[in-house]
């Protein structure tokens, strides 16, 4: 079984501490198993204080990232406040040993800290994206990412951008199918690609379209494999090109070209991992020009092909 081991500290806000929890822990995953084994971890055993007020107990001590398969830090509580060397340390050897790690929000400062980001691509909270750039000039920010995934080190921006990048390591290690239970539980988008932006200017669309701008979106989802057009999907919402293209930024936070390709090959993900049609079948149905297109651009997303990710996903459960 996977373990988990997710850093809790004095002071840290449950709400953030919550999010790998609800994602991974039992109560969801019943629904869908395999299952995950949750420790919650500190340098400090039994009761320590929250940012909200109350207290929280801690079973583990950091010695369990020993043994941990995956290890998170949540968003820390102020990028100014040095992490000890002992959880650094221990951080730095479960990396050496070949724990996937994984910083939440300002959990990247701490991985950034303990030197683990050096040469390699990140995301945090875009509130601390300049001081982040200031401090680690060896990392590479990626200012708008909701999240990065480099394989062994993930990182994510805020509370929403940690739920995505939850679910997107449930979808790694257990496929579409089982991440989109759990997202439907929590009443969250299944999917939201890592590089789309985290920051929308105005995040809720102005009155008088975005009720048809939803149903506009969910009748694309339900019809990828048609030939989907900017023109189209603006003529079915009622809305001229210009109007509906700025409430779709709004909305989504992205560009409809980009977002039906993350939709698309969300529902090429499902189709690989459930069914035996064949690969030019499954880029038909996920609404592909051709195979070519598909393959280029599912190996593109994932660093893999589709026949291989198919062997993999299958091989793997």
């Amino acid at each position: 079984m996977h373990t988990i081991a997710v850093i809790a500290y004095e002071g840290v806000s449950p709400f953030h501490l919550s999010v790998p929890c609800i994602v991974f822990g039992d109560d969801l995953l019943k629904l869908s198993a395999p299952r995950y084994r949750l420790l919650i971890c500190g340098e400090k055993v039994g009761l320590i204080p929250t940012l909200s007020g109350f207290h929280i107990e801690v079973q583990h001590d950091i010695s369990a990232l020993e043994g941990a398969d995956t290890v998170i830090v949540p968003a820390w509580r102020d990028p100014d406040d040095r992490p000890s060397n002992a959880l650094l340390g221990a951080l730095r050897a479960a990396h050496a040993r070949g724990a996937r790690m994984v910083g939440l929000c300002l959990g990247t400062f701490v991985l950034a800290r303990a030197g683990l980001l050096d040469g390699r691509a990140a995301s945090t909270h875009w509130a601390w994206a300049e001081e982040f750039e200031r401090t680690y000039r060896n990392v590479a920010l990626h200012r708008n990412a909701l999240y990065i995934d480099e394989g062994d080190l993930l990182t994510s921006a805020g509370t929403a951008a940690a739920i995505d990048c939850c679910l997107h390591l449930v979808r790694r290690d257990h496929g579409a199918e089982v991440a989109n239970r759990i997202a439907r539980r929590l009443v969250v988008a299944p999917h939201r690609h890592g590089g789309q932006a985290q920051y929308i200017e105005r995040p809720v669309p102005e009155s008088g379209g975005s009720d048809r701008l939803s149903s506009t979106l969910d009748w694309a989802i339900a019809n990828l494999h048609e030939p989907l057009s900017l023109a189209h999907l603006a003529a079915r919402t009622g809305m001229s090109l210009r109007s509906f293209t700025r409430h779709f930024k709004n909305k989504t936070g992205t560009t409809v070209i980009q977002w039906l390709l993350s939709q698309r090959l969300a529902a090429a993900q499902r189709l690989l991992e459930t069914g035996d049609c064949s690969i030019e079948h499954v880029a038909e149905m996920a609404g592909f020009g051709s195979t070519v297109s598909f393959r280029q651009h599912f190996t593109r997303a994932y660093s893999i092909s589709p026949a291989n990710y198919r062997r993999q996903f299958r091989g793997a459960n």
